[in-house]
């Protein structure tokens, strides 16, 4: 048996409270009364057992493992309050790509879609995006299941294939997602994605190229670290430029112009090649999202055969806290009026820097305990954490780990 001990940071809302007037007043009841609540156990697997969410029910079973505290944030929906920071980043981007990219008959060529549900089908989240059923990202100990067979989003990629089969060509989509994680000032179980594709066509890939009637989209080739088996290389590299300049004009927007901006080779299952985009920031180089070529297996399958795509997802959270000068992700849940008027602005493009208004230090408390000789889950004792303490809780260290011999 393993004795853990933990070094808790709790911006407890003695902290949060007078930092954050408990994130705020209506928020630091709700923490107090809520105590015996989230006492109780969470809504874990219970074979037999049902989960009501968002009007509709879903049996449980082994597999299930939502707790009470995530649950009470499926529906908060913080993307459509009007004047949240999230709320602001949305409609920035949303804004930007209607001004930017209009279709032929002067309508906006992205659609916007807002208001998805976030609970899926494990299909939906994984296989759809051929992520392999062995995958790490699948495991239980990082997601939120219904049951085995539906979900919490995890990403907002998990729609991606229905609108493909919709026979939508570019789109957006924003939502919450949630995952099990550790607990500090960056990471909450619910956080909101913004996720862009879009499909193109031979003409309208080559139109404007010079004798681009010639070229091709498709061919039979081998895989390699900057394409894929069934692109040609011509194609590839256009889909690619246009991915960056688009993601490129988008932080611009953002942040401003004269940004400094780089690209990292990364790994996805469901693009190939793929990039992380970092820009420097207050001398600080952050990474800010993820995108690729669409893998083609993907958009065949949802019966665009005759296209090729990008994709790309986004973290609204790390953009407002870059963008704002937000130092913890908590505060997002805040209902205190010294936080949320803060972005009262009549300018969505207005700058806006985040005004602290605590100046009550942190209390720390060391917590030891016996771990179970085995199926222990770290994210398991998380989530215990903040079903108990709540956004009390401003970080857990694992500070030292002692076996009696």
């Amino acid at each position: 048996m393993v004795c853990s001990a933990l070094r808790r940071v709790a911006q407890v809302h003695a902290y949060l409270v007078r930092k954050s007037s408990s994130v705020s007043k209506g928020h630091h009841c709700q923490a107090l009364g809520s105590r015996s609540a989230a006492s109780e156990p969470a809504a874990r697997g219970a074979p037999g057992g049902m989960v009501e969410l968002l009007g509709k029910s879903y049996p449980q079973d082994d597999y299930s493992n939502l707790s009470r505290k995530v649950l009470s944030k499926v529906g908060r929906n913080l993307h459509h309050q009007q004047h949240h920071p999230l709320w602001l980043i949305k409609e920035r981007v949303k804004e930007h790509f209607y001004k930017q990219y209009v279709g032929r008959f002067g309508t906006p060529l992205f659609s916007v879609y807002d208001d998805l549900s976030p609970v899926v089908t494990t299909w939906q989240n994984f296989d759809s995006l051929l992520i392999p059923a062995d995958h790490p990202s699948r495991k239980k100990g990082d997601n939120y299941y219904l049951n085995r067979t539906h979900m919490l989003r995890a990403h907002t990629s998990a729609h991606q294939w229905d609108l493909l089969h919709a026979g939508l060509d570019a789109f957006l989509v924003v939502g919450d997602v949630y995952r099990r994680d550790q607990i500090d000032s960056q990471h909450y179980p619910v956080f909101h994605q913004l996720e862009g594709v879009r499909l193109f066509s031979k003409h309208e890939l080559f139109a404007s190229i010079k004798d681009g009637e010639s070229l091709q989209l498709f061919e039979q080739s081998s895989r390699s670290a900057c394409k894929q088996e069934t692109h040609t290389m011509e194609a590839m590299k256009l889909v690619e430029f246009d991915l960056k300049q688009t993601l490129t004009r988008l932080v611009s927007h953002i942040f401003g112009d004269g940004l400094d901006i780089r690209w990292v080779d990364c790994y996805f299952p469901f693009t190939h090649p793929s990039f992380e985009m970092e820009i420097n920031f207050h001398g600080e180089w952050l990474e800010v999202l993820g995108c690729g070529v669409m893998e083609q297996q993907l958009v065949n399958s949802a019966g665009a055969h005759d296209r090729i795509g990008w994709a790309f997802g986004l973290g609204l959270e790390r953009l407002a806290m870059i963008l704002y000068d937000i130092p913890d992700i908590r505060l997002f849940w805040s209902e205190d009026e010294r936080f949320l008027k803060q972005f009262r602005v009549s300018d969505i493009n207005q700058h806006v820097k985040f005004q602290p208004f605590s100046k009550y230090p942190a209390v720390i408390n060391d917590i030891s305990f016996w771990l179970p000789s085995e199926n222990y889950i770290e994210n398991d004792f998380y989530d215990l954490v903040r079903t108990i303490g709540g956004d009390l809780v401003e970080r857990v260290d694992l500070i030292d780990k002692f076996k009696h011999p």
